[in-house]
């Protein structure tokens, strides 16, 4: 079994960027949503009510984050906004340290999604801990909804696929990391996992919602709420939810590429 894919999304909601290798670090893969965009009351935005966000391309270069969009002009981010104050964003239920990137970003989103928002950085000292439920004291994690990474077999979409009159895109699902596991929704089962010399505990399944609805080459939602509807007629369970993938938390630093070798290393 072997890596396929490594995707981080610099801000939250915007289009992955693939990589041929990334590091890992403790709240996930370097770069990977450190950026978020925030409404007047300093909530967290995402393409579940502004789908074009799914549209912005990142691409980082020696020293920004270089950003493009439909009718816009690019814009440049720097890695490291200018030191500003400290501000409270919240994220579903969680409140967490962030500071604002700047006017020229605001506006820049602002005029793309017809709508006022600020884009705000999480800095390396800052820290947003995993829910206790499922976590051990001293776990962080980014701007992602709720865990480090997000793995994804092309078994599981292979079986999904094979339900579908359309066959959906991995890009729906926005995983971090793809494997070529054949057997279908064997990451539900994985506890722990080895890929190439970093480990990861896989922690919970991952519960998905109308963002999966949302045309990646578009931003428009499938009218018929695909592949979310299927998904729910056999991915449903007791507890409430729709669930397709596994979050990781990961147990170990280090550089992971693809076509490393992917080893359970315990499972249930």
């Amino acid at each position: 079994m072997q890596l396929t894919e490594i995707n981080i999304y610099p801000v939250k909601s915007t289009r992955r960027i693939s990589l041929s290798e990334c590091r890992v670090l403790p709240r996930g893969l370097e770069g990977d949503r450190r950026w978020m965009l925030i409404d007047d009351g300093n909530t967290f935005v995402t393409a579940r009510n502004h789908p074009r966000l799914t549209l912005v391309q990142g691409k980082f270069t020696a020293r920004d984050l270089l950003l493009t969009a439909p009718g816009m002009p690019a814009l440049s981010i720097p890695l490291e906004p200018v030191p500003s104050a400290t501000e409270l964003v919240t994220i579903w239920r969680d409140k967490c340290p962030a500071v604002a990137v700047g006017e020229a970003p605001d506006r820049w989103f602002s005029e793309y999604l017809d709508f006022n928002c600020r884009l705000v950085f999480m800095r390396e000292g800052d820290h947003r801990p995993v829910h206790p439920d499922y976590a051990t004291p001293g776990d962080q994690v980014s701007f992602a909804d709720g865990f480090p990474l997000l793995l994804i077999s092309e078994g599981s979409l292979a079986d999904l696929n094979s339900r579908l009159e359309q066959p959906a895109s991995m890009r729906r699902f926005r995983p971090n990391i793809v494997v070529d596991a054949r057997d279908a929704f064997a990451e539900d089962r994985w506890q722990r996992i080895r890929i190439g010399d970093v480990e990861f505990e896989g922690v919970k399944a991952c519960s998905r919602c109308v963002f999966t609805t949302i045309d990646p080459d578009t931003g428009i939602k499938d009218p018929d709420l695909e592949p979310l509807r299927t998904l729910s007629k056999y991915r449903r369970r007791p507890e409430g939810g729709v669930f397709f993938g596994q979050n990781l938390i990961p147990r170990g630093n280090g550089t992971i590429r693809t076509g490393d070798q992917v080893e359970v290393l315990q499972q249930s």
